[in-house]
């Protein structure tokens, strides 16, 4: 009954690995198909050619059909039922099995009945599924089963005479039943012993399979928990893993950046992939690259990065090892520090000279307005006319340059930045730099976005980032601010402007005094942009493209945390 099912392979194991219901399922369908085997083998053995069998045997595995469809109906709804209960039920076919096999056997009435092997069936099934235990159970059940019903149909039997001619002896009795015993008792033992040893094979590809998830788990925590962008690639460059840091650096997900080519973050790195696949193992440490890579917010950002050869056990090269970190933030305070040391001893000298200017210009200006009260002639008071503007105009760069050198501490105060946004966009649709192709908008949003800033410096920023923007458009076009909460208790401002854009050559030097990427006035105001920003320690952040407009971001924090400012 349980034979063909452990053929089929549908339970293996089914106790000890707690085999879900459908299995047990597979179980009792299996059991019919043994059983309406079964069938067919008692009405072959019935025919003719097989005198030695009675046709008893058909009537019995006929009532044994019977019997077991009848129970596979019950066993089924058990299962569906009850379907946590599936050891339990596999030990009630089992005990049922062996009392369904003891009626066959008692069923042909003989000693050499050809379905007592079904024991020996029986009592490896159990082993499989209910293990050592089980089978040494089954074993000893399936001895006093036999014995019994062996003696019941010896003595039960008319013409049994011990000792006549055509009867069983004694010794035969003894023998058979004494020779199926032990057969049964050896098989319960070699089933119990598979089992142990099933049990311990399991045991030990269990503890193999934990170790190797564990030792997963932990490569992969190793990985993600790396500060550095790590990407791994096949030859070709395709991307197959992205740790957490590069997702933070770049912006991207590893399940958009799965498959893509490396080239997407790192631009053309053919040759040097190349020489690092040519590199013999353990010759010397990789080189260090740097490049340029657009984030997915379209930020543009310094990558320095190397790349390592991935090997085989065998040796052989198989993929690469690509990692990288952000030198941006780097890169701009080692900017900024040139930047300062450059200047700082011009601004000295050019402080103390810029006071000495002041002076006697302010001397002359007054010699200058004098000098036109008494004048007649209209030509030479337009010449004085100008002499006069370009010395205030001179006058102008002297504030801007000194403003600049020396600047004041800010006096910080919580303020919302949206009033001086609003109040600096007032004062320019009032300005006569204002042109009627140009649009002013701003995106502020409904409830106050504080900061603990200098409400004068944040003007001065707002007022000379919108004039510089203006003057980028000369033939009109749209500014837009916008100010949000950005992350980490930050306070963002966005300028948004559809000018004529900048090469990455003037951004690189847009904040740098008397730069020429500036349009028009001193040179001095986004240089003093940068300082304040500095100052507050917050960062600028440039983007912009030739012909299609700037974008410039600025964060502040909304708590005090003076220190130096970065520039990306």
């Amino acid at each position: 009954m349980l034979g063909l099912e452990a053929m089929n392979g549908s339970g293996e194991n089914f106790p000890r690995r707690e085999a879900n219901s459908r299995s047990l399922l597979w179980l009792i369908a299996g059991r019919c198909g043994a059983a309406l085997l079964l069938l067919l083998v008692g009405v072959v053995l019935s025919y003719k050619g097989f005198g030695s069998f009675n046709r008893d045997s058909t009537r019995g595995a006929l009532y044994i059909v019977l019997a077991v469809f009848a129970l596979s109906i019950l066993y089924a709804l058990w299962a569906r039922v009850l379907p946590a209960q599936t050891r339990l039920q596999a030990g009630v076919q089992s005990f049922i099995d062996v009392l369904l096999v003891t009626w066959l056997v008692w069923a042909t009435g003989d000693l050499n009945s050809p379905y007592t092997p079904l024991y020996i069936v029986i009592i490896t099934i159990i082993g499989i599924f209910l293990g050592s235990r089980g089978a040494l159970v089954a074993s000893v059940g399936c001895v006093l089963c036999y014995t019994l019903v062996m003696l019941a149909v010896v003595f039960a039997l008319p013409s049994f005479e011990l000792g006549a001619s055509n009867s069983y002896s004694i010794g035969k009795v003894v023998e058979t039943i004494g020779f199926n015993d032990a057969a049964f008792l050896l098989v319960g033992l070699l089933a119990a012993r598979l089992a142990v040893r099933q049990s311990r094979s399991d045991v030990e590809l269990l503890e193999a399979t934990h170790a190797l998830t564990n030792l997963r788990a932990l490569h992969e925590r190793i990985v993600e928990s790396i500060r550095s962008g790590l990407v791994t690639a096949d030859l070709q460059g395709c991307i197959y893993t992205f740790n957490a840091a590069a997702e933070e650096i770049t912006g991207y997900t590893a399940a958009n950046m799965r498959g893509q080519h490396v080239s997407l973050l790192f631009g053309s790195i053919t040759d040097r992939i190349e020489e690092a696949i040519s590199v013999v193992p353990d010759s010397r440490a990789p080189a260090r690259h740097e490049t340029e890579c657009l984030t997915a917010e379209g930020l543009r950002i310094r990558l320095g990065y190397s790349i390592s050869p991935l090997f085989a056990e065998s040796g052989e090269t198989t993929g690469l090892v690509i990692t990288f970190q952000d030198l941006t933030q780097v890169r701009a305070l080692e900017d900024a520090s040139r930047r300062q040391d450059r200047l700082a001893a011009v601004g000295r000298v050019a402080a103390g000279i810029a006071h000495e200017i002041r002076n006697p210009l302010a001397s002359m200006r007054g010699s200058i307005q004098v000098l036109q009260s008494e004048l007649h002639d209209p030509s030479q008071g337009q010449l004085m006319e100008i002499v006069l503007r370009e010395s205030d105009r001179l006058n102008r760069i002297i504030t801007d340059f000194l403003t600049y050198a020396r600047p004041l501490p800010p006096a910080l105060a919580e303020v919302d930045v949206r009033e001086p946004l609003r109040e600096t966009f007032t004062l320019l649709r009032h300005s006569p730099e204002l042109r009627d192709g140009h649009t002013l908008d701003e995106k502020l949003p409904d409830e106050p976005v504080t900061a603990l800033v200098d409400a004068a410096g944040l003007r001065q920023v707002f007022w000379n980032l919108s004039r510089n923007a203006l003057q980028a458009m000369p033939q009109g076009g749209r500014l837009l601010a916008e100010v949000s909460r950005a992350a980490h208790r930050r306070v963002r401002i966005t300028f948004t402007d559809t000018g004529d854009g900048m090469t990455p050559e003037q951004v690189e030097r847009l904040f740098e005094p008397f730069s020429n990427s500036t349009s028009g006035g001193t040179g001095l105001g986004l240089s003093i942009v940068y300082q304040i920003i500095r100052d507050h320690g917050g960062t600028i952040n440039v983007r912009s493209r030739e012909g299609h407009g700037t974008t410039i971001t600025i964060e502040l924090p909304q708590k005090e945390t003076l220190k130096l400012g970065t520039m990306k």
